[in-house]
């Protein structure tokens, strides 16, 4: 097989979707255009607005057709959704936003049919984030429309579907806390019986396989005259993951940013994983357990943006010895529900006559601490490799080097989802070097403490 030289990457997130190139011999990132990922109200619950998220993908993949060109194509998504497909391939109910709450009684009722942490690895988790919850509202509240459901894909199959005409399902997103999947064992867990839905399951293919060309009519569309083979996909957490099992020997720890602030233990165990806390296993793309933990990170620097406004990370860092010394702190969570604090709201203390940049220095330290402790309830040892927009947050990344007392490396870039989902084309595209973080002379360890012991009271 030909090696591509040029990769077009569908890479559609939780809040925003974009669509770039990158070029097989370096690595780098050559053409990218954004758009936001818009969620519809209704009828009949919350849903994505897939249409225009394909308008959008068909529309910079035809930009980039002419301009710089492309060989291949890949796809990496946020998880916690499924979509259902009816007999002539299109949806039988919209793809549903894993945020909507659902009712009370579904809720109850599914609680007594989800398989155990033990089996899954999976903890409940708030709304959709579980698939299995999704597909046990969609079939209660709304039978006729499931009635007609003939397949069910991950979502970023779903991408690779309208691509190629080809079904398929991922073990990355299987894996990533659906209550479908068997971590361990590699199988479906005993839901999908449960639901009814194992014969509705498409195929299960590896996240490198190529499902097949471009359809047709989309290749026209698009604009090209070539045979452009288009990869199975993979979770966004899981791509940014891969590029780092490629070139890094366990154990090590990846801190990946985005909406959400996910932590991999790489070469650690299941044994001591809290389900209640959001401490998890993720299932890498060779089909791996991978302990995990999680809080919704990016939400909160948005939702603390809006707040207080932009961060100075400069101004920031000048406040944090007063902050330490003040034991000015902000305890969660800002975004409740899930994380490692979920039945938590969010205090500040000692916050009298504050300003902005000391509020942010202590939210910048609340981030860290947050990110500390998903690392310690996942075992997490080694080197810390940061990758997303706190990546290029000085005082973010300062706090958690003196938490941890270990190497942080900050590695360069807006997310390595893209680059991940690039090597499901068999390349090794040459990254940046990481920058190492360096350790500040802050005695942080009575403010450690302290924020800690809020948190018992």
């Amino acid at each position: 097989m030909t090696m591509p030289k040029k990769i077009a990457v569908l890479d559609i997130g939780k809040t925003n979707a974009k669509v770039v190139v990158l070029d097989c011999t370096t690595g780098e990132e050559i053409a990218e255009r954004r758009s936001p990922n818009r969620v519809r109200p209704g009828p009949p619950y919350p849903h994505y607005d897939v249409e225009a998220l394909w308008e959008f993908a068909i529309q910079a993949l035809s930009d980039f057709a002419k301009q710089p060109g492309f060989d291949a194509i890949s796809i990496t998504t946020h998880g916690a959704s499924a979509v259902l497909l009816d007999a002539e391939g299109k949806l039988a109910l919209p793809v549903l936003d894993y945020e909507h709450e659902y009712p009370e009684d579904i809720r109850e009722t599914y609680r007594s049919i989800r398989p155990p942490f033990s089996e899954t690895f999976s903890p409940a988790l708030s709304g959709g984030l579980n698939v299995g919850a999704q597909l046990h509202y969609q079939k209660t509240a709304f039978p006729e429309a499931f009635g007609r459901v003939r397949t069910i894909l991950t979502y970023p199959q779903y991408w690779a579907f309208r691509l190629t005409g080809v079904a398929a399902n991922e073990v990355t997103s299987l894996g990533c806390h659906t209550d479908l999947w068997l971590p361990r064992e590699g199988a479906y867990s005993p839901l999908v019986d449960t639901l009814g839905i194992r014969d509705l399951m498409a195929p299960v293919h590896s996240a490198f396989d190529t499902l097949g060309p471009l359809l047709p009519g989309i290749a026209a569309q698009i604009g090209l005259t070539k045979a452009i083979p288009v990869h199975c996909g993979i979770h966004d957490s899981n791509a940014s993951l891969l590029a780092h099992l490629v070139g890094h020997e366990p154990p090590f720890a990846v801190v990946s940013t985005g909406t959400w602030v996910i932590n991999f233990a790489v070469g650690g165990d299941l044994d001591h994983l809290d389900p209640q806390r959001d401490a998890l296993a993720n299932v890498d793309a060779y089909g791996r357990a991978v302990p995990s933990s999680r809080f919704m990170g990016g939400r909160e620097f948005e939702m603390l943006t809006a707040e207080l406004g932009a961060l100075s990370p400069e101004a920031a860092l000048a406040a944090m010895p007063d902050v330490i010394e003040k034991s000015l702190m902000l305890l969660p969570s800002i975004s409740g529900g899930s994380g490692p604090f979920p039945g938590r709201e969010r205090q500040w203390i000692n916050d009298t006559g504050a300003s902005v940049d000391q509020r942010w220095a202590a939210a910048c330290l609340y981030l860290a601490l947050m990110t500390e402790t998903c690392l310690d309830l996942i075992g997490a040892k080694g080197p810390v490799l940061v990758e997303g927009p706190f990546s290029a947050n000085p005082a973010y990344l300062q706090a958690l080097s003196a938490l941890l007392g270990r190497q942080v490396v900050a590695l360069p870039g807006s997310t390595g989802t893209s680059q991940g989902a690039a090597l499901l084309a068999g390349i090794s595209p040459k990254t940046k070097p990481g920058r190492a973080v360096p350790a500040p002379r802050w005695d942080i360890a009575a403010y450690r403490a302290a924020w800690h012991e809020s948190l018992r009271r």
